[in-house]
Parts: C-alpha cells; structure tokens; sequence
C-alpha cells in the first residue's frame, strides 16, 4: 500500500496565507454539486461485465492522485502531502439497512484496482457493524460515497470545521436519463484553506473528460 508522505516547508508554501486565513480566522469548506455525463464509462463497464461503482471510485482516487492540493495534510505537527489518497466508502447492506465503512488499496492501474475492490468486496461486504474491513482506513483515505436511492441537485455535508481533515469529500447519486445521456448527480466538498474554486474547477473537468473517455485509463499500466 502506498502511504508515501512529502513534507512541505509551510514557511515558505504559497498559499501559507491562504491556510491561515481559512483554518484560523474563518475556518471554511465550500461544496459544489453537479451534472456528470457517465454514458461512455457506464456503457463500457456494462459491456465489459464490469461494476460502474468500483470504476467510479478508481477515477475519483486517480484524478486526486494528480492534483497535490486535494492532499495536503497535518500530522504531529508535521506539514506536507501524500502521494495517493486511498477510498474509503460505505457498503449497505441490504437484510438490515445499515452501513459499515470499506475501503481498497488504489493502484494506479485500473485493472488491478478493480480486483483489489472485488477482493475486498468478497471478504468482507458481509460484515456488519461500523467497520466491514477488521484494519481501520490508513490515514491517506478519503470519504467518496454513492446515494443511488437519491437524485439529488445539491448535496452538504457537515461544513469543514477548526480541525485537521483537509482532503476532499466525494458523494454521487442515482443515476437519471437527460437528452439520450445517462447522468449522476456528484458533489464535492473542500476545505478552502487548501484548495480554491479553480482546483475543483480542474478536477470537475478532468473528472468529465476521463468519463467521456475510459479506453485512455483502462489500458494496463495507465497512470
């Protein structure tokens, strides 16, 4: 598992202003929801026999993967930023409805994450309680999440409050036809002290770009 971390000189960061501001003096996260077109991701998994959730969680850890600010964290009162974050998400279970919390090893290679959620998925979506994995979620996870009883139009979570937690947070919802597209709701929620409207920006393109095109992160060894 990669839980490789970087430290940052927080004296010489640029946007060391920036995290003093919105942790210290207005502690603030924002939430953006929106549209995304899934019909070419969610055609091919179908057509390859595939699950669409594990491969949604693989793009979403994937993209953050590629952006550092999405990472950053405080540890011991050391600053810095993990190379990957890995996903921790909710598995429901249907006898008694209730959630208990999942989560899988990212690679970078979509086939082997695929089998790394099945895996996990086998061993242990039958267990009930807070945790379905025995091992709690490594510190470089982060909470991604699916509502697919719900279409919803806007999505908050509890606002970010004084605290260490700065990665972001994933929720997509049920999925609904729109002009011969298929589409699902998704919101992200981010701490404005790490990350701005043009970060989010970035990844809601990237995020929509890479659905539009899942040859370009499926082939073995994509990164």
């Amino acid at each position: 598992m990669n839980m490789k971390f970087h430290p940052i000189d927080f004296e010489t960061w640029d946007r060391r202003q920036y995290f003093y501001y919105f942790t210290e003096m207005l502690p603030t996260g924002f939430n953006l929801s929106v549209e995304i077109d899934i019909t070419e991701t969610y055609n091919k998994m179908k057509e390859l026999g595939k699950k669409f959730f594990p491969a949604y969680l693989y793009l979403s850890a994937k993209l953050i993967s590629e952006q550092q600010e999405f990472r950053i964290v405080k540890t011991d009162d050391q600053f810095g930023y993990y190379e990957v974050l890995h996903p921790s998400y909710a598995c429901f279970h249907d006898d008694d409805k209730t959630l208990s919390n999942m989560w899988t090893d990212y690679s970078p290679d979509f086939e082997t994450f695929y089998q790394h959620y099945m895996d996990d998925k086998a061993q242990y979506s039958g267990n009930h309680g807070i945790l379905a994995k025995p091992e709690m979620p490594p510190p470089n996870s982060f909470m991604v999440g699916m509502l697919p009883w719900t279409q919803f139009t806007s999505y908050s979570p509890v606002p970010y409050g004084k605290g260490d937690y700065y990665f972001p947070i994933l929720q997509a919802g049920r999925f609904f036809g729109k002009e011969g597209r298929k589409k699902m709701p998704f919101s992200i929620t981010v701490h404005h002290a790490v990350v701005d409207g043009y970060h989010v920006n970035l990844f809601l393109e990237k995020f929509q770009n890479s659905m539009n095109q899942p040859e370009l992160w499926m082939k073995r060894g994509s990164s």
